[in-house]
């Protein structure tokens, strides 16, 4: 895929871009090539990321164009008015067909892996909140729709390990083996949010990956 075909929208605020896993989305200490510079080479300027998504995940990373923009829409993401949807492919089995997780996830972590806890219900303000439907099952795996309410590091990852279904592929939260290319069945597909002055309803979905086993989940939830 080219670069040209990951740029899923743009204009003169922002674009949307449809990351690939294993894509780290900001320079790291591995000095790969990243999201920002592919954007700066692409549009000839620097860009402003708002959110990010793990460098093991695919799908939508939305970008300002400006300082105005990159503040309007920061703002949107810190309000939890920026309504995202993920699509998993776990081990195992989900508590209910659906449901809400909600847990206390600890800054304090170490090896780059969060601690997790169911949370209290006094700890309601606190806790981090996904939102789930089990969309259907492959072969091996359970096909689950996500919608994290909050943004911890790596919470939907961390939550659904907690659960006793890993995410497949991610042997950092407990996964029975890893992907040759590092990847895990994790796919950020949906993100929509209102314009603060248009009012206007901006939408965007991410294709799938083209692998054997996103594919077959396409044709599970297609049907």
């Amino acid at each position: 895929m080219t670069f040209s075909e990951q740029v899923l929208a743009k204009n003169h605020q922002f674009c949307i871009i449809n990351k690939l896993a294993g894509q780290p989305v900001q320079p790291d200490k591995t000095g790969d090539i990243n999201l920002l510079d592919l954007c700066k080479k692409y549009f000839h300027h620097n860009l402003f990321l708002v959110h990010r998504i793990d460098r093991p995940v695919s799908g939508l990373v939305l970008l300002a164009k400006n300082n105005k923009s990159a503040a309007w829409l920061s703002q949107l993401f810190k309000s939890r008015n920026v309504h995202k949807t993920y699509l998993a492919l776990v081990e195992g089995q989900m508590p209910d067909t659906s449901g809400t997780l909600s847990h206390i996830i600890d800054d304090n972590r170490t090896g780059n892996k969060s601690k997790i806890r169911v949370a209290q219900p006094e700890e309601a303000e606190q806790a981090a909140i996904t939102h789930y439907q089990v969309l259907g099952n492959t072969d091996k795996y359970t096909i689950v729709n996500l919608h994290p309410q909050t943004g911890r590091h790596h919470q939907i990852r961390a939550q659904l390990a907690a659960v006793g279904c890993p995410i497949q592929g991610d042997v950092k939260y407990g996964a029975r083996r890893g992907n040759k290319d590092r990847s895990i069945s994790l796919h950020a597909w949906k993100l929509s949010f209102q314009h603060p002055v248009t009012q206007e309803v901006n939408s965007f979905e991410a294709p799938l990956p083209a692998t054997n086993l996103w594919q077959a989940c396409l044709n599970i939830i297609s049907e």
